[in-house]
């Protein structure tokens, strides 16, 4: 019986990560999002860059890492790094860069307010950009109901509400990354202890 076959490892190839993402894969709109932002308006601390020494990564990186982590429920720095090493739609948004866990859970830390702001313009970008669903319609001035229900009029109060839950989950969100991550890390920290004591034990 016939099999298909698989492609042999050892064989060399020659492509690129461009044309291995689709021309309508989301994360595109991603990438696109990320270059149009403003870091300082948004409050993202701008590091000075060092002639001399180890260049550092530029922010925007790692707010594509983050978004594309908030897109697809990774809430681990770990995890992250892991993704950006394997995963190909994130090789493509970062270009094959990989930053630690730890430089990724270091720039949550100094910039969790900007975070904040940035997921809330993301969530309104993705409605507008019909990758998620959302009816919320604002008229400047304007109250006009006519046959829309009451569930389906949007006043300034409801935006507020609306603009606020965002807000919430958003920290929510943040929190629960910290959590995961020290929770990670003190499972790391007690792997290695135990290992230590048995190397103690055979000595």
């Amino acid at each position: 019986m016939n099999q298909i076959i698989p492609a042999d490892r050892n064989q060399i190839t020659f492509g690129s990560l461009e044309e291995a993402i689709s021309v309508n894969d989301p994360v595109r709109f991603l990438d696109a999002f990320v270059e149009k932002l403003e870091l300082s308006k948004l409050g993202f601390q701008m590091k000075n860059v060092q002639i001399e020494g180890r260049p550092s990564f530029h922010p925007k990186l790692f707010l594509r890492i983050y978004l594309y982590g908030y897109q697809n429920g990774i809430r681990s720095s770990r995890r992250l790094e892991k993704e950006c090493k394997r995963n190909l739609e994130m090789q493509w948004l970062c270009g094959k860069l990989i930053p630690n866990y730890h430089t990724i859970a270091d720039f949550r830390k100094v910039n969790g307010n900007a975070l904040v702001n940035m997921f809330k313009l993301f969530v309104t970008f993705l409605k507008e950009a019909d990758l998620i669903g959302g009816k919320t319609i604002a008229i400047d001035g304007t109250k006009s109901r006519a046959h829309n229900s009451k569930k389906n009029n949007y006043t300034s109060k409801k935006l507020d509400r609306h603009f606020q839950y965002i807000e919430e989950k958003t920290k929510e969100y943040l929190s629960q990354m910290d959590t995961l991550d020290q929770e990670e890390n003190a499972s790391q920290l007690s792997d290695v202890t135990e290992k230590l004591d048995r190397l103690k034990r055979i000595n």
